[in-house]
């Protein structure tokens, strides 16, 4: 470990960018092999200074509020948090001279040799996949934890003195194009739709990090790829390894979806009733085959029994949905308040909205990124009743879906969001927050988003 770990640095400094936890758990990672390590984060509120505090009283050398570009630039290597763009400064001045950058990912992974992992990527449904994956590999009986962008850094687990028998990791398309070394025994592609165009030039590119997943695939590597998306099958068709496909409707597919009878079908046998899956939409079935599938791979040929089979349903039955991704929050006076603050790009908030079997107000606004609102007009058409607009994308909002549909522009007042939604909604509605814009103008996250969204509605 500790040679596959120092080669990062070749006996020079590491820069450390951001002090979020996955930068926090680089820096003790590397510090705990002997690095020479300088952690940064350009923030300066109390939680930043707390946390370069922390580092500096187990010895690492940190500050809040600024970086150190002279420094920086002298490092043999960057280790960068998922948040920073590649154009912060300090991410530049690295890329300009030619030191390599690797985020946080990369560095556990080469401190964690032989852990076989299960790699998830995708624009949606990410967390929920990783989740369920973790979940049924534990249902079958196994050590399986996870990590990566679902919130524990692989770092974290390196530091740890347990290994488990499987990491399950959620991968973003940031921390995909700085993990050069990827090499899941099991990958995943959920979908694939446009996001992230404030960050990324084009689409092409977006698309192109997440494909990284598959970049070191072998003849023994296994893919679980999406066979109702065309862009998912155009683009993982060429790397080695067995291929395996989940579906909503063809019947070919090693997992697939038996709409008629309502019945989940895994290898050419049935899995589970739809109505004990405790997952609101079309798209957490979609999520539900890919995890199942995942597990079943995971297993070696000679277990994948029947015993195994009823292990996996046994899981999705009794997976808890995960907070801020389509979670119903409560009933009051007959409304149904449903909070899908992760919902943070259209494809996103276009898929919740189409999962709502009763008429729909939907909350649509946050910082705008990128795609034009009309993408999901024909599924605004078909089950909202109302859109409410607010925050710093509501004069666009209005502007794409307006003359289209029942719009009204509110202002930055979550408060005033809410209350509307409440006089707006009768009993049998549902209120829907699928922003499909990022949080950072009205919140600090997607999670505080969620969690005043279920204050408000609740009235608590």
């Amino acid at each position: 470990m500790t040679d596959a770990l120092r080669a990062l640095a070749a006996g020079g400094e590491v820069a450390v960018i951001g002090l979020g936890a996955s930068g926090r758990a680089a820096a003790r990672l590397l510090a705990r092999e002997r690095m020479r390590v300088y952690a940064s984060d350009a923030g300066a509120g109390e939680r930043t200074q707390e946390a370069a505090a922390g580092l500096r009283a187990e010895g690492i050398d940190a500050e809040a509020g600024r970086h150190d570009l002279e420094r920086i630039g002298r490092a043999q290597v960057v280790v960068v948090s998922p948040g920073v763009p590649p154009d912060a400064p300090p991410v530049a001045l690295a890329s300009a001279r030619g030191i390599p950058v690797f985020s946080e990912i990369e560095v556990g992974l080469r401190a964690l040799p032989g852990v076989p992992y299960i790699g998830v990527t995708g624009t949606n449904g990410k967390t929920t996949v990783t989740a369920l994956i973790a979940h049924l590999l534990r249902a079958l009986g196994r050590d399986a934890v996870e990590a990566g962008n679902i919130g524990t850094p692989v770092a974290d687990i390196a530091l740890g003195t347990h290994r488990p028998e499987w990491m399950v990791l959620e991968l973003s398309s940031f921390q995909l194009h700085d993990t050069p070394s990827i090499a899941p025994r099991i990958g995943l592609l959920t979908n694939l739709a446009p996001d992230h165009l404030d960050r990324y030039d084009t689409l092409d590119e977006y698309y192109a990090d997440k494909e990284r997943l598959f970049r070191n695939a072998t003849a023994a590597s296994v893919r679980v790829v999406n066979a109702d998306d065309a862009e998912v099958m155009h683009r993982t068709g060429g790397y080695p390894g067995i291929v395996s496909r989940f579906s909503l409707r063809d019947r070919a597919a090693q997992a697939w979806y038996q709409s008629g009878a309502q019945v989940l079908m895994l290898a050419g046998a049935p899995l589970l009733q739809r109505d004990r899956l405790p997952l609101l939409g079309e798209h957490n079935v979609a999520n539900a085959l890919c995890a199942a599938l995942a597990a079943w791979h995971a297993l070696p040929v000679a277990e994948r029994t029947f015993e195994a089979r009823t292990r996996i349903a046994e899981g999705l039955a009794s997976f808890v949905p995960i907070k801020h991704r389509l979670e119903p929050v409560g009933e009051v006076g007959g409304v149904l308040w449903v909070n899908d603050s992760k919902a943070t790009n259209i494809g996103a908030a276009k898929v919740a909205l189409e999962g709502m079997t009763r008429p729909t107000i939907l909350l649509l606004g946050g910082r705008h990124k990128g795609e034009p609102y009309t993408a999901m007009l024909d599924a605004v058409k078909a089950h909202a009743k109302v859109v409410l607009a607010y925050g710093e994308s509501a004069e666009r909002i209005e502007a794409d879906l307006g003359p289209h549909v029942p719009v009204e522009r509110l202002g930055s007042s979550f408060e005033q969001v809410i209350s509307r939604a409440r006089a707006l909604a009768a009993p049998g509605d549902v209120v829907l927050l699928a922003p499909a814009c990022s949080s950072y103008d009205m919140f600090k996250n997607y999670e505080d988003r969620g969690a005043n969204f279920r204050r408000l509605a609740l009235g608590s």
